[in-house]
């Protein structure tokens, strides 16, 4: 598999089924391989190969860098805006839906909707050049769809500040504090080692004991699947203000 081209691939190792995506473009996701990492996790939630799910990107730089500009630009009505706004929402859906554990494996930096799957994973492992930003304000939109999986795990205190501050990427200890990271490891290679030990390590849990627990983990968010659609509307409604317009144009 060539590393140029994007990807979501499985691999199963030890009772561990680890999915991981890759763009050339900083790991950005456009609406097809959003699509397919939606499926891939639903698909690994019913793999009974499998007790332990990690999520991970390719590349040893950027985690993810949200969405994808292009296709973001490219929005020119609010039925088009909702459908691209809404894969980020499956995603998260698929995850939380997920009957099983899934670790976050975030190696280097992670943006907009990049933030929201982190947060959107049981438990989530990091290195220290995993500092984290939600750009989307500065674009004339905001961080309406992954808002509520990072308000969940990191407190509605800390959203609104990344949210606001949309110019500035924070630590990843800063992110540890505030409840997004586990832990955070100095290297790459500590991240994997630690990533590998945990998820193996649950496997040897009792599957039932682990489904049970993560009903109470996302307990009440059981109208998400309405709720991130509303907000993906509004994402999609938004992008197309003349604000927002002449911003994109800048970026071309």
């Amino acid at each position: 598999m060539s590393e140029k081209q994007p990807y979501v691939k499985q691999t199963i190792e030890n009772e561990v089924g680890y999915i991981e995506f890759f763009h050339p473009a900083h790991n950005s996701l456009p609406g097809e391989l959003l699509s397919k990492l939606a499926q891939t996790i639903t698909e690994a939630g019913e793999n009974d190969d499998i007790k332990v799910i990690v999520l991970k990107s390719g590349g040893d730089r950027t985690f993810c860098a949200g969405a994808s500009f292009n296709e973001l630009i490219n929005i020119n009505d609010e039925a088009t805006g909702k459908v691209f706004f809404s894969g980020f929402a499956n995603v998260i859906n698929a995850m939380r839906k997920c009957p099983k554990f899934i670790i976050g494996r975030i190696q280097g930096k992670t943006v907009g909707g990049g933030v929201g799957l982190a947060a959107s994973t049981d438990y989530c492992m990091a290195t220290k050049f995993a500092s984290i930003k939600l750009s989307e304000l500065n674009i004339g939109i905001g961080p309406f769809v992954v808002g509520p999986a990072i308000e969940r795990k990191m407190g509605l205190s800390a959203m609104s500040q990344i949210a606001i501050d949309a110019n500035s990427f924070y630590s990843a200890e800063w992110a540890k504090n505030k409840g997004l990271f586990t832990n955070v490891f100095e290297t790459t290679e500590d991240l994997d080692e630690a990533v590998k030990t945990t998820a193996e390590h649950l496997c040897t849990y009792n599957p039932e004991a682990m489904l049970e627990m993560k009903k109470v983990f996302w307990k009440g968010t059981e109208e998400w699947d309405e709720l991130l659609s509303k907000r993906a509307q509004t994402s999609g409604r938004l992008v197309l203000s003349e604000f927002t317009k002449e911003k994109l144009k800048g970026f071309k």
